[in-house]
C-alpha cells in the first residue's frame, strides 16, 4: 500500500464569515452590498442543473436560514455548500444557518484543525457566496460596487483567511472583474504582487455572456497571468450552468457527469490557440476527475492531424493538443481510481489532488485512505507529485508546500 505524504489540496472551499464585505466596503455601500439576513426558506429547487431558492417574508412559516442579500439577489446558504460532519442520508437540498454548518467551513482555526485531522498540510480554496469565478460580482448592476466586491473578496482572502492565523497553510485564490479584460488584469498584478499565483475564472465564459477563448478579448488578462505565473483555476459550475441532460433531469445526472464542462472547456483551449500565444499559461481543472482526459487528448489530435484545413485551427493551434496540455493543463481528482489506472495516458506531472472541504462530494476525513486504495499500485516518488510535489511547483509553494506570501509565517 502506498504511504502517502502531507497532501496539499488544490480545490477545498471557504464559505465567507458575514463580515468580509461589511467590514471592507465603503459606508455609502453597506445597504446594496452583500449582508447575511435571516429569513424563511419558502422555496427551493434544483433541477436541470438550475438552483432556483425563494426567500419568506419576515413571519412567514418555513425553515430558517442564513441569506446573502446583494442588490436584487437573494441567495441562501445550504447543506450542499457545507456538508461535512453528516451522515450522506442528511445532505438534502435545504437552506441552513451558520449555526448548522462545522466552524472549519468558515473558522481558520477550525479549518487547520479539520485539515490536521484529514492528513492535509495546506488548501487552496474557493469561494462560495461569489460563485466559482466571481459571476455574483460579473451579474451586479452597478460595476463600481462590483470592483469594490472583488477587491473586498481578495483583501479578506489573504490578509484574513490566508493571514498570519493560517500559518502558510491556507493558498490564496483571488478573483478578478470579469467583465473587464484590463480590469481583470490589473486585479492578477496586484495579487501577484502580494504573492498570489492562482485567479478563478469561467469553463466557459460564452455561458456567462462573456467572450469565448477563441477570441482576443481575454488577451490582457491572460498575458498577466502568464507574465507573473498565476495560474487560471476553472471549477465545475464556474459557467453558472452544471452539465445536465434535460430540465426535469434530478439533480443525481447532474452530479455523475460534472465533468463533462471540462472535457468542452479543455478543448475550447486546446484548440483557441491562446498557449501558443501565451507559453507561460497554465491552466487547471478543479473538480472536473481525470479519467475522460485520455481519450480527449487522442481525439483532438487527430482532429489536429487530419482535420485542421478546414477545422478553423490551422496557423493558429501549432502543436498536437496532447503536447500543449502537457505544457499547460493540470487535471485536479478526488476519488478518480479509474483516472490513476491510466495515469501514463495523462501524464504524472499534470495531475493535482483535492479533498473538496466541506462540499457533499469531499473525502474529508477519509482523504488519505481513499488515497491509499487508489494509489496502492503507484511508485512512492509518483504518490508524492501527485497529492503535493506538482501543487508546490505549479502554486510557487515553498519546499515544505506552504504559501510563502505576504501575512504567512
Amino acid at each position: 500500500m502506498a504511504s502517502i505524504p502531507k497532501i496539499i489540496s488544490v480545490d477545498d472551499h471557504t464559505v465567507e464569515p458575514p463580515h468580509v464585505w461589511r467590514d471592507r466596503l465603503p459606508a455609502k455601500f453597506l445597504d446594496v452590498g452583500p449582508r447575511i439576513v435571516r429569513a424563511p426558506v419558502k422555496e427551493m429547487t434544483f433541477v436541470g442543473g438550475r438552483f432556483a431558492p425563494v426567500m419568506g417574508a419576515t413571519g412567514d412559516d418555513g425553515p430558517m436560514a442564513d441569506w446573502w442579500i446583494y442588490e436584487d439577489l437573494h441567495r441562501p446558504l445550504t447543506r450542499l455548500d457545507t456538508a461535512v460532519g453528516c451522515s450522506r442520508d442528511e445532505v438534502r437540498l435545504k437552506g441552513i444557518t451558520y449555526d448548522e454548518m462545522r466552524p472549519g467551513s468558515y473558522s481558520v482555526p477550525e479549518r487547520l484543525a479539520d485539515m490536521d485531522r484529514n492528513h492535509v498540510q495546506s488548501a487552496l480554496c474557493f469561494p462560495t457566496f461569489p460563485r466559482f469565478c466571481g459571476q455574483t460580482f460579473t451579474e451586479a448592476k452597478d460595476r463600481e460596487l462590483g470592483l469594490l466586491g472583488v477587491r473586498a473578496y481578495n483583501d479578506w482572502m489573504v490578509e484574513e483567511w490566508c493571514g498570519p492565523d493560517a500559518r502558510g497553510r491556507l493558498i490564496p485564490l483571488a478573483l478578478v472583474p470579469l467583465w473587464d479584460a484590463d480590469l481583470a488584469a490589473a486585479e492578477v498584478r496586484r495579487n501577484a504582487a502580494r504573492g498570489v499565483r492562482a485567479v478563478c475564472f469561467s469553463e466557459i465564459p460564452p455561458h456567462l455572456g462573456l467572450p469565448s477563448v477563441h477570441t482576443d478579448a481575454w488577451d490582457p488578462f491572460l498575458r498577466a497571468c502568464a507574465e507573473t505565473g498565476t495560474v487560471v483555476a476553472m471549477h465545475i459550475g464556474s459557467s453558472s450552468r452544471m452539465p445536465s441532460t434535460s430540465a426535469d433531469a434530478p439533480p443525481a445526472v447532474g452530479s455523475t457527469i460534472t465533468f463533462a464542462n471540462c472535457c468542452f472547456s479543455l478543448t475550447d483551449w486546446l484548440m483557441s490557440g491562446v498557449f501558443d500565444r501565451f507559453p507561460g499559461l497554465r491552466v487547471m481543472y478543479a473538480e472536473g476527475q481525470i479519467g475522460w482526459i485520455p481519450y480527449i487528448l487522442e481525439r483532438a489530435d487527430v482532429v489536429w492531424a487530419e482535420n485542421r484545413g478546414w477545422g478553423g485551427v490551422a496557423g493558429k493551434v501549432l502543436r498536437p493538443p496532447s503536447e500543449l496540455f502537457a505544457a499547460h493543463v493540470y487535471g485536479c481528482f478526488f476519488d478518480d481510481a479509474f483516472g490513476l489506472r491510466n495515469l501514463d495516458a495523462i501524464g504524472v506531472g499534470n495531475v493535482l489532488y483535492e479533498t473538496d472541504y466541506p462540499h457533499s462530494d469531499s473525502t474529508w476525513p477519509r482523504s488519505r485512505e481513499v488515497a491509499e486504495e487508489q494509489m496502492g499500485h503507484l511508485a512512492p516518488d509518483v504518490v508524492e507529485r501527485i497529492v503535493r510535489g506538482n501543487a508546490i511547483e505549479l502554486l510557487g509553494l515553498t519546499e515544505e508546500g506552504l504559501w510563502a506570501g505576504a501575512g504567512s509565517a
